[in-house]
């Protein structure tokens, strides 16, 4: 698995040189080529996001957890994944601007989302004492 990132680091680099000579004469075929390959690669990531989903509810269970202590944190990831790659393709596109707003809400998003695990941290803390 860990030899796994160097065939998808080979893809991105080549992905990304052959980007950059097709800007130059064709920019849309450029980006396109830029996002098959982003989700060519999401695609094969896929099972390391799955593993690591399958050991968190393992770690869950044994620790008896409830799976709504998991929530927000899966949904901070995700708006942080979602947030981080529209950006990235913002940028690429030459559009620095909407990047930087979406990376803002994309923050308040996630601030949003980790409040239920924040109060129930609280909730915890407060019946500790």
């Amino acid at each position: 698995m860990a030899m796994d990132i160097f065939k998808l680091a080979a893809i991105g680099v080549v992905a990304a040189l052959c980007a950059l000579v097709l800007r130059r004469w064709e920019p849309a075929v450029a980006a396109l080529l830029v996002l098959g390959t982003g989700l060519v690669l999401l695609y094969a990531g896929a099972s390391a996001f799955a593993s690591v989903r399958g050991f968190a509810d393992s770690l869950s269970r044994t620790a008896s957890l409830e799976s709504a202590v998991w929530k927000p944190v899966w949904q901070t990831v995700g708006i942080g994944l979602v947030t981080r790659l529209s950006s990235a393709v913002c940028k690429d596109a030459g559009e620095g601007g909407i990047a930087a707003f979406l990376e803002t809400v994309g923050s308040a998003l996630a601030l949003l989302a980790a409040l239920p695990l924040a109060q129930s941290l609280l909730d915890a803390l407060a019946a500790l004492l």
